[in-house]
């Protein structure tokens, strides 16, 4: 089957913003979807971080820094960026505007909802409450079986896709805070770059 065929994907203009925190808003309710060995799985955006390239002091293209790493930020937005965390987890992003503009959206956290079965098996010493098995960046990319080889992926392909955002009950809302985990970013830190997908006041994750 070819995943998320009966939700429409995320067009390629909606990948060109120059606007990443607008972006990285629109993404909370989308679906993505993977396919690794023939396993599909898949789960709602509920929570996201905004990082806005080269004038943002917590992304990796802070300054205009271009990397073997970063290399992938700097194309064309519609693509997977995949890195590997302390040596330990691996974080997806999704690259967002034009060429050469390094704008990247971390997914921290989804409610997994397509192929429970596997993702359970992926996260088997994990909380086995289905939002707890997708709630942070490195437990996204274990339960979709994402690693560094989705890299530079087109988000839009047979292996990973992300599908429009599906329609949100009564008693939803977006929540706004500052990111996490980049005490080193100084101000930049205090930005008001991470949404949270929450319900009657709890966050969606956590539900």
């Amino acid at each position: 089957m070819e995943i998320g065929s009966d939700l429409p994907p995320l067009t390629y203009d909606f990948y060109q913003s120059t606007n990443v925190v607008m972006q990285a808003e629109a993404l909370l309710g989308c679906c993505v979807f993977t396919e690794v060995d023939g396993a599909v799985t898949g789960g709602m955006i509920v929570e996201t971080e905004a990082y806005e390239g080269v004038t943002d002091k917590a992304s990796h293209a802070f300054g205009g820094r271009f990397t073997n790493r970063t290399e992938v930020m700097f194309r064309a937005g519609g693509i997977a960026y995949v890195y590997l965390c302390y040596g330990m987890h691996h974080m997806f992003n999704i690259v967002t505007a034009p060429e050469g503009m390094p704008h990247a959206i971390l997914v921290r956290g989804i409610v997994p909802m397509f192929g429970i079965h596997t993702i359970k098996q992926r996260m088997s010493h994990s909380d086995n409450t289905i939002p707890l098995l997708s709630n942070g960046p490195g437990k996204v990319c274990k339960s979709l079986g994402i690693d560094k080889g989705f890299n530079a992926e087109p988000l839009c392909g047979k292996r990973i896709r992300i599908t429009a955002r599906t329609p949100l009950a009564e008693g939803y809302a977006i929540t706004v805070a500052r990111r996490v985990g980049i005490n080193y970013a100084g101000t930049d830190a205090l930005l008001p770059y991470r949404f949270i997908l929450s319900v009657n006041g709890y966050r969606a994750v956590g539900l």
